[in-house]
């Protein structure tokens, strides 16, 4: 098994990043980050239709620019009762420069007339290495639950503090960040794709 020396991360979410590097903490490569790099870094507007489609838009973004094999995922969550909703539109739930407040309580609103028992849901990501020469790997990792209409806890970031995972009690913000990547479809997600990565040699 072998991996690139460097990795690009693509995105610009500190929370995301954070949950990143800890995930793939025994990845053995060097992580580029935007913050750090000291050339141009792209923006690049998720217009996909898909967690696959975004998360290689920005992995092959990223990827032609820095010159190196670049790392991306896309991800959200998705509510049985809306249909599964917001989806790949959850960054973007409430609106295109929404906060994550904002977002949040947008699905409480949308949830409110929602029995208990029929607010189930659950977050998906799909991670991607995109490389320069136009090789590609992608896995995907779910995790179930369902959600509360009031926040709870301080740790993660987005939807975290309404989401209770299958089996807690807790909300993924209000779990410890280890165990919280130990069963979250983010953590699910880069775990699959390690070892796609170090195939695609």
């Amino acid at each position: 098994m072998s991996f690139p020396d460097r990795i690009a991360i693509a995105s610009r979410n500190p929370g995301k990043i954070r949950e990143i590097l800890s995930i793939c903490a025994d990845w053995p490569v060097e992580w580029i980050t935007a913050d750090e790099h000291e050339g141009p870094w792209p923006n690049v507007e998720e217009t996909g239709a898909s967690y696959l489609e975004n998360a290689l838009l920005k992995a092959r973004t990223v990827a032609d620019s820095v010159g190196v094999p670049a790392m991306a995922d896309d991800s959200g969550i998705e509510v049985d009762a809306l249909g599964g909703a917001p989806g790949p539109r959850s960054a973007r739930y409430a609106g295109e420069e929404a906060t994550d407040e904002q977002n949040l309580r947008m699905l409480i609103r949308a949830v409110a007339g929602v029995p208990a028992a029929g607010r189930t849901a659950r977050y998906r990501c799909v991670a991607v290495v995109a490389r320069p020469d136009g090789r590609e790997v992608w896995a995907e990792g779910t995790c179930e639950g369902s959600l509360v209409t009031n926040p709870r806890g301080t740790d993660g970031f987005g939807y975290d503090p309404i989401f209770v995972p299958a089996g807690w009690e807790q909300t993924m913000a209000e779990l410890p960040p280890a165990e919280k990547d130990r069963i979250s479809h983010r953590g699910r997600a880069f775990r699959a794709l390690k070892d796609l990565v170090a195939q695609d040699q």
